[in-house]
């Protein structure tokens, strides 16, 4: 059997033996489950995901493509199945977790959001029409994607502390010395002179502290982070800590006493030498039954939302915020915020005597200890830093 993982053709055989080099080799401890051969041991699939059975031919660069539409997110597959410990061996019969079933929205006239005084005037969405949040409420979707809350970051401390840390690349030492002069062990910010290439990315493979001596082991995930600038509260002025970017995911391949080989799974920007690692925590994407916008003539008092969470930073220091943008509010598990949590954005600045204005809402996608990852689903305005928030 070959098996293709992102582009490269691996040979190799998943039942027999066959004379094959030591890095090409394939485990050797196949055993029966479930009436198949297979060198992993899978668990029981989650009630309610989506589930493909490998078949004979099938590779993880194939299967992201048929159903993910790209086969460069084989990776995502990988990650969902973490029983399999080296991707380039998949075996007939194991089972692969491909995603939750989402259920479609097949009668809009149920929980009466059509007029049913009149049936025969067909009020439902025409092929590629978008649902209205009215439309749509009753029927839980998801309320972001993976990206929004894997490659956005979380706010914690100002010295926040991280278990390992990436120590090098291949690339490093790829390169030849042309100049043949010594370097007398001088390496910059990123690596020694003459790496070839600084900014790592998916697939790439990278060199990491720990290994066996601090509990290390093959198959371990984390998470690279890079430490940014301090959050500053709109409306206290007061620090209320770092802002930690998530800049992709690293998988260990093996382990050494002290070191360990990775490989980059996941990048969401560029990944560097001397990045910080933490251990990956899976945050599945809630789900929220949309509904109408608070209506505009019916605000809340301004004296409500005294006391209320506010937007309190955003990633990119965007100005002006739309829907579909990540921005982080100033409540957290502190605060018994849950994902799925979702509130109305009001902006309080209106003329003297006028209330606060409607501007739209967001969902809660993540929470942290003080503060949470949160989506703008529905904007009428721009939306700012400092606006207020009251949950809907």
């Amino acid at each position: 059997m070959r098996v293709r993982l992102a582009g490269l053709v691996v040979a190799g055989v998943l039942l027999g033996t066959q004379s094959l080099a030591a890095a090409d080799r394939p485990p050797q401890d196949l055993h029966l489950v479930d009436g198949h051969w297979t060198a992993w041991n899978p668990p029981q699939p989650p009630e309610g995901a989506q589930i493909h059975v490998i078949e004979r031919g099938d590779t993880l660069w194939d299967l992201a493509a048929r159903f993910h539409g790209d086969p460069y997110l084989w990776p995502q597959i990988w990650e969902r199945n973490q029983y399999i410990l080296d991707a380039h061996w998949i075996y007939p019969g194991d089972p692969l977790v491909l995603g939750p079933e989402v259920a479609p929205v097949d009668n809009l006239a149920e929980g009466g959001t059509l007029d049913e005084a009149e049936p025969e005037e067909d009020l439902g969405p025409a092929d590629g029409d978008v649902l209205t949040s009215e439309q749509a409420a009753g029927d839980p979707v998801p309320l972001g994607g993976e990206s929004d809350i894997y490659c956005s970051g979380f706010i914690g401390d100002l010295d926040e502390k991280f278990e390992h840390t990436i120590v090098g690349s291949e690339y490093e030492s790829v390169s030849p010395d042309l100049d043949m002069l010594p370097s007398y062990g001088f390496r910059g910010k990123y690596g020694k002179p003459g790496t070839a290439k600084y900014n790592l990315s998916t697939g790439d493979i990278v060199y990491l502290d720990g290994g066996r001596a601090r509990g290390m082991t093959p198959g371990t995930l984390f998470t690279v982070v890079q430490p940014q600038r301090q959050v500053v509260h709109p409306i206290t002025r007061q620090v209320t800590g770092r802002y930690y970017h998530y800049l992709g995911r690293i998988r260990v391949l093996s382990v050494q006493e002290t070191t360990a080989i990775g490989e980059i799974v996941h990048s969401c920007d560029p990944i560097l030498i001397g990045n910080q690692l933490r251990a990956f925590e899976p945050e599945p994407v809630p789900l929220g039954r949309l509904g109408a916008l608070r209506p505009v003539n019916y605000p809340e008092p301004e004296e409500d939302l005294k006391d209320n969470p506010v937007i309190l930073f955003t990633q990119d220091d965007l100005v002006s915020i739309a829907e579909d943008h990540v921005v982080y509010i100033d409540r957290g598990e502190d605060a018994e915020v849950t994902p799925g949590d979702m509130y109305t954005i009001y902006r309080k600045n209106n003329r003297e005597g006028l209330p606060p204005i409607v501007i739209g809402e967001l969902a809660v996608l993540a929470v942290h200890k003080n503060s949470s990852l949160a989506k703008v689903i529905e904007s009428r305005y721009a939306v700012f830093v400092g606006d207020w928030l009251s949950p809907k």
